[in-house]
């Protein structure tokens, strides 16, 4: 839940151990203690979409059993060997770090990968105020991170499962052409178009494809978004890399995203969710500020992590 400076911090002094997301500055003036933290000032919470300088979001977290370990470029493959057998790893990367890079781009390769539940984000700022940087905490020793990741590593009962699940309202659009990329990465300046190569930002002029969707990867019958950052200079820059041999295409038309987000998120109802966070781009383009999501509180990211990174979508793991 969104809290003051003043109960975060009474919460950390009474052995809690959370979660909490916030600003730079209130994440590095928190005391010491049972937590990690990330930068973002959006928020979902129970009145609503937020975006805030002066309030933290906090989770709360029962379990007695749980690790606190940071990851660079180098190390962060070996988080999953780090995680419980029977748990989840809450996971926060800082946006646009060397470490964001090669987690976005070979965590699917990881040993166990998908045999651990890795869940989490990635940290960020505000888009409207310049000269920040996004940052991870350790709050266990207070260390502060433009370039590392902070995981919590827990371990739940053995009489509790837990499921990392997420919520896409994108699908591709099987009209349109085929996309292929042979470079790999954040950014590209070309790709070929049903075989053809072409230059991507003039296809995407040429064709007016609305970048606030998502080009979406069939990953063995499962969509994986790939979100539009910015064009630039003719190079297409996106919010998680993509790969060759994977078949793209476009998502397909939204005529009210606001309506079909909520619709979606409508359809699960009922859920406990023990953690969630939400896309910028969804809090943006679903015009999400002051808008109530029931079942779902936490960090607005600038990436999520379902194992691997997601973009544009709703992450949530539960524990039954």
């Amino acid at each position: 839940m969104l809290m003051t400076y003043d109960a975060t911090s009474k919460l950390i002094q009474d052995g809690k151990l959370l979660h909490i997301a916030g600003t730079e500055a209130l994440l590095k003036k928190l005391p010491k203690g049972k937590w990690i933290g990330g930068s973002t000032e959006y928020f979902m919470a129970k009145d609503g979409g937020t975006v805030s300088g002066d309030l933290l979001f906090v989770t709360e977290f029962p379990y007695e059993n749980y690790q606190f370990k940071s990851y660079n470029a180098q190390n962060i493959s070996q988080v999953t060997a780090d995680s419980f057998d029977n748990g989840f790893s809450l996971l926060i990367i800082p946006f646009d770090s060397a470490v964001h890079k090669e987690y976005a781009q070979n965590a699917a390769k990881y040993e166990k990968m998908f045999l651990r539940n890795i869940v989490g984000w990635i940290s960020g700022l505000n888009l409207n105020i310049p000269g920040q940087t996004p940052i991870t905490v350790n709050g266990s020793t207070s260390e502060t991170f433009s370039d590392k990741a902070i995981a919590l590593h827990m371990q739940v009962p053995e009489n509790k499962t837990v499921s990392v699940n997420i919520i896409n309202i994108f699908e591709q659009d099987t009209a349109s052409p085929v996309i292929e990329f042979s470079e790999e990465g954040f950014s590209v300046k070309k790709c070929r178009v049903d075989g053809k190569e072409v230059v991507f930002a003039d296809y995407i002029t040429e064709k007016s494809i609305d970048t606030k969707l998502p080009i979406v990867g069939d990953y063995s019958g499962n969509g994986v978004n790939i979100s539009f950052k910015s064009i630039e200079n003719g190079v297409v820059n996106f919010y998680a890399p993509v790969f060759s041999g994977i078949k793209y295409r476009t998502a397909k038309a939204v005529s009210n995203y606001e309506k079909l987000f909520n619709d979606y998120i409508a359809g699960h109802k009922g859920i406990t969710a023990d953690f969630s966070c939400n896309c910028i781009l969804n809090f943006l383009y679903g015009e999400l500020e002051n808008k109530k999501i029931e079942a779902f509180s936490g960090p607005i990211t600038f990436g999520e992590i379902a194992y691997q990174l997601v973009n544009q979508t709703l992450v949530y793991v539960s524990v039954k």
